[in-house]
């Protein structure tokens, strides 16, 4: 049997029982490293499933070669692939099941929580969500905009959208990709910061008057499912400008476009994280082990205001 496992959104403990039952009675167990990333190093996910973990990289599992060493004998013996979120959450996990299955090889899913059902801790309602959108990392010669129609369509029906931000996991530079050279860049996580800037580079090429710095609202999500790291952020898009990007603290990070069709307790569950982002733009630049209580309070209160304020002549939510 070949087993495509979900294994969550925070550690080692978020895989399901039944996920775990599945990755002891395997002989190979495969970690699908390049999609997402757990809030734990791979040691830790070893120490508590009990089995040695073989890291899986986009080639491993996207070439017909690599996915060939992985499904190997996975008509005779159980096989495992690890994926953090749900199997689903990405298209290449669909594609080496469809090989699995041309190659006669029984195969089980074993779900668990993504982002795009965990996107609902932001306090919108996920029945509110259209089309998710990727933004990928632009370069100076290359800055696709097909999410912005995406974003567009969502917009036009009042539907939030849920932007995924980029993240590069061995990567090779363009010179060591022409060269042959197997030499790898660092990891990179794009930052909310970034996402906006990038988002609003295209709506100033663009022009179609679909995102407006003052007057869309937005609510940044980080490490969803982390408990204390959990870190969720809500205003209007240049707010989000105005901040350093530690405030969002380590990855993964998402963003969500708030769409018109904003329901008066989405509004009134997202004040809690508008206030968050208020005080973090008014520490902004700031010593902030010197910072008064009032001035934190100070930001709290015009952040939430800020919220409500577009949330009622923008969005047109009727509120106390």
């Amino acid at each position: 049997m070949f087993y495509i496992i979900g294994l969550g959104l925070c550690d080692e403990k978020d895989i399901t029982l039944r996920g775990l039952e599945a990755v002891k009675s395997s002989s190979r167990v495969y970690l699908e490293a390049y999609t997402s990333i757990l809030m734990v190093q791979k040691d830790r996910l070893e120490s508590f499933y009990g089995k040695e973990l073989i890291i899986a990289d986009r080639d491993m599992v996207e070439s017909e070669s690599g996915s060939d060493g992985i499904l190997k004998d996975a008509d005779k013996e159980d096989v495992s692939l690890l994926v953090v979120g749900d199997p689903f959450g990405a298209t290449t996990h669909t594609d080496i099941l469809l090989r699995a299955r041309n190659l006669g090889i029984p195969t089980r899913v074993i779900h668990n929580a993504s982002i795009m059902n965990a996107v609902g801790a932001s306090g919108l309602q996920l029945y509110n969500f259209g089309q998710t959108v990727s933004l990928v990392f632009f370069t100076e010669t290359w800055k696709p905009d097909s999410f912005y129609d995406r974003i567009k369509e969502n917009a036009d029906g009042g539907l939030h959208t849920l932007v995924l931000l980029d993240i590069k996991v061995k990567e090779q530079s363009e010179e060591n990709l022409a060269r042959g050279r197997k030499i790898y860049e660092p990891p990179r996580y794009m930052t909310v910061p970034q996402a906006v800037s990038q988002l609003l580079e295209i709506e100033s090429l663009r022009g179609e008057g679909v995102l407006d710095p003052e007057k869309t609202l937005a609510v940044a999500v980080g490490r969803v499912g982390g408990f204390d790291s959990e870190r969720i952020l809500a205003g209007p898009l240049s707010s989000f400008l105005r901040v350093n990007p530690s405030e969002f603290g380590p990855p993964l990070h998402s963003l969500v476009i708030v769409g018109k069709r904003l329901h008066h307790l989405e509004v009134e569950y997202g004040e809690m994280f508008a206030e968050k982002l208020g005080e973090a733009v008014s520490l902004a630049g700031l010593d902030t082990e010197a910072v008064s209580e009032e001035t934190r309070q100070s930001g709290r209160r015009e952040g939430r205001e800020r919220w409500r304020k577009v949330a009622r002549e923008v969005y047109s939510v009727a509120l106390d």
